[in-house]
């Protein structure tokens, strides 16, 4: 009995002449292309300038794919080091290949190092692009459709995954099509993280931490599907096991950045632009001119107050010029006071005077007499 199923490609890579064209490489590269695009209209709404995502992702995406490329080497070395292995095959990454958590985890010291460069926080870059690096996710995994690779059980479901290849151990058949709902589960949590940067204000690096654990989440079940080969710790696999400590880790990030650092930066870049259409942005920048405003006019009213307590002063001084003359008037008015009492001595002289007088009238009588 045919059952519906999802077909595989019979080949992975198209040759355009001497070059080839592989399906893996393409979903990686589109995948790149959408998060800087999105990640830039992003850093723009927040304030940032145009451009300056695509230049630290060139630092971001060859740390990112070397960080990736080593994850899975060493996780699945046996693939590459072992009897009947070639090692330049660890090279080869349009062949598939690529550990999400390596890639982050490298890739987060190249944005770090583009961050530096340009005085940017790196909690705020992250935070604009963490959708776009979730959406890429989603897209990359459709290479895995065209290698033929990371599915999961076997299954009649109507939307299986049909197997035709049979290289590296591979089993014809019909299997649960795990590329397919991480894709999905990526997508998800893209417009999860949009949402809520949008309605609680993500900022300091939540909205990436939200994105780090919410595709925790779902990587843990579908990981749990996969029948590739794998290492196993206490029966569960090495991934879901990363999956659980990067869960935890950036929950505990998420936590303690809010409670320590409430809010979204204020400022994400050095000089750079505030988006037409961004509200709070906006609104962030009426307040500042608001601020500006009230303290323009607390300075000037200040201004003003300085002017009128140095135009009375100067009135007051004018006021004691103007009372020098009186002053002056008081003292001549002081002087009939002052003649007055001279006056009284020279009244006691005048009485001293009559009898001097009488004395002396008195000697010239006598002498008369005598005579």
């Amino acid at each position: 009995m045919d059952i519906a199923y999802i077909p595989s490609p019979s080949h992975g890579v198209v040759h355009l002449g001497p070059i080839p064209l592989r399906g893996y490489a393409f979903c990686i590269i589109i995948g790149v292309f959408v998060a800087v695009w999105l990640g830039n209209k992003r850093w723009i709404a927040r304030g940032g300038r145009p451009g300056t995502v695509a230049d630290i992702a060139v630092w971001a995406v060859p740390f990112g794919l070397v960080g990736g490329r080593l994850y899975h080497v060493i996780t699945d070395y046996e693939l590459y080091f072992s009897d009947g292995r070639d090692w330049v095959d660890a090279f080869k990454v349009w062949q598939g290949g690529l550990g999400i958590w390596g890639a982050i985890a490298l890739g987060a010291v190249g944005a770090w190092i583009g961050c530096r460069r340009r005085g940017i926080p790196l909690p705020a870059w992250a935070d604009a692009l963490a959708p776009g690096i979730v959406f890429a996710q989603a897209i990359g995994r459709w290479g895995n459709w065209f290698n033929q690779e990371l599915y999961g059980k076997a299954t009649d479901v109507p939307w299986a995954l049909h197997i035709t290849s049979s290289t590296d151990g591979r089993v014809p058949g019909y299997y649960h099509p795990t590329f397919l709902y991480e894709s999905l589960w990526c997508v998800g949590v893209g417009f999860l993280v949009i949402w809520a940067d949008r309605r609680f204000t993500l900022g300091h690096g939540r909205a990436f931490a939200l994105y780090v654990a919410a595709y925790c989440v779902g990587r843990g079940w579908i990981e749990y599907m996969r029948v590739d080969d794998a290492h196993h710790i206490l029966g569960l696999r090495l991934n879901d096991w990363t999956a659980m400590v990067v869960f935890l880790l950036a929950v505990t990030y998420f936590v303690v950045s809010a409670r320590l650092r409430p809010g979204r930066e204020e400022v994400v870049e050095p000089d750079g632009d505030t988006p037409d259409g961004d509200a709070v942005a906006l609104d962030k920048k009426a307040d500042s001119e608001a601020d500006k405003k009230a303290d323009s006019k607390a300075d000037d009213e200040a201004d003003e107050t300085t002017d009128k307590k140095s135009d009375d002063k100067k009135s007051d001084g004018k006021k004691l010029d103007g009372k020098k003359p009186d002053a002056k008037t008081d003292t001549e008015s002081d002087g009939p006071a002052q003649s007055k009492e001279s006056v009284e001595p020279a009244e006691s002289e005048e009485l001293v005077e009559p009898e001097e007088s009488v004395e002396a009238a008195r000697g010239e009588a006598e002498s008369a007499k005598k005579v």
